[in-house]
């Protein structure tokens, strides 16, 4: 019997593994894919998330990650340009991952799927593609996709997230905000050149670079040469943006990063969110506090920066011409940067 198990090896799940093992726990992180991957994710690193690396001994500008240092929004002919108030990163979750995993080392297990998990005696048994394995505790760490058999209670109307990789795009130091008819998207450089284009759509999702060039004038021009690096985008359908983990739960589930929270894409902090509250539930366990009540937690120290990320996407939805305002998106930017920061 391990005494965690550790369900997904993205950075939420890696920094769980991380900090518990280097505590001398008994710990065994599970990931379906046999090598690092891409996901849908903006591959935007703030603050925050570079704190929580450096705890975890890595470095973003030391894994090549391309420098940001402004942001750019457009909406109709609307547009502005202002200077991002926090240094910031731009890395490839296929980077990012690798480099966790590999600092975690040989508790990490690759091509097992956890099919099911239930409680027995003092603690858990786990189905798996590679057998049964026995936990005293889980850290639920498998992102947007919930575990069979244990979803998110609770969770908001669901929207489709899409990611696509391009080239023929030149971003500088700058990531980009593109609101359009039924979404909003996100695009920022790629290290080495091209853009990574993510979006959050509430509605069908018809032609992706269509639909986002058709939003704004900005928007056209930097995507009138892109040419897609994959055969069609990388989807996940069912992301519950807004949501928040009760604080409740089965004793010995420990559920991070986006089985905790989801924070809309947009504010740059979904990495940041899934890297502390792997740190945080590995400070539970390592205190022995329950899951309820690290689930209360963390559910108090996030709650601030969901609700302004919350309150940003209402006007971004209710007014996305007046958000692309110069003046209201640098205010905007400054708030929400401010209030949705997680770090300690």
């Amino acid at each position: 019997m391990a005494e965690v198990a550790v369900i997904g090896a993205g950075p939420a799940g890696c920094a769980a593994a991380i900090a518990l093992a280097r505590a001398g726990r008994e710990v065994v992180l599970l990931e379906r894919s046999q090598a690092p991957q891409e996901s849908v994710c903006g591959e935007f690193l703030g603050r925050d998330a570079a704190a929580a690396l450096h705890c975890l001994g890595l470095d973003p500008a030391a894994l090549g990650g391309a420098t940001l240092r402004r942001v750019r929004i457009g909406h109709g002919g609307r547009e502005a340009d202002v200077t991002l108030p926090f240094p910031a990163w731009a890395l490839p979750r296929r980077v990012l991952d690798g480099a966790l995993q590999a600092a975690a080392g040989p508790a990490l297990r690759r091509a097992v799927t956890v099919l099911g998990a239930g409680p027995e005696g003092e603690g858990w048994r786990l189905r798996t593609s590679a057998g049964e394995i026995l936990a005293r505790r889980i850290v639920l760490a498998t992102g947007k996709h919930a575990l069979r058999g244990h979803p998110r209670e609770g969770a908001p109307p669901p929207s489709l997230g899409l990611k696509l990789h391009l080239a023929g795009v030149e971003m500088a130091d700058a990531v980009a905000l593109l609101p359009f008819a039924g979404g909003y998207a996100g695009l920022q450089p790629l290290p080495g050149g091209g853009a990574n284009l993510c979006a959050a759509l509430h509605g069908p999702p018809g032609e992706l670079l269509a639909r986002v060039r058709a939003g704004s004038a900005l928007a056209g021009r930097l995507l009138r040469d892109a040419r897609p690096l994959w055969d069609r985008p990388l989807a996940v359908a069912g992301v519950p943006y807004g949501f928040r983990q009760a604080a409740s739960g089965p004793p010995g589930l420990y559920r991070v990063g986006d089985q905790a929270a989801v924070i809309p894409s947009f504010t740059g902090e979904g990495v940041a969110l899934a890297l502390h509250s792997g740190l945080a539930a590995a400070e539970a366990i390592l205190a022995g506090q329950e899951a309820a009540g690290f689930h209360a937690a963390w559910r108090r120290r996030s709650a601030g920066p969901m609700r302004w990320a919350a309150l940003a996407a209402w006007v971004l939805r209710a007014s996305p011409t007046g958000f692309a305002a110069a003046g209201a998106v640098g205010a905007l930017a400054r708030l929400v940067a401010a209030r949705t920061r997680v770090a300690a």
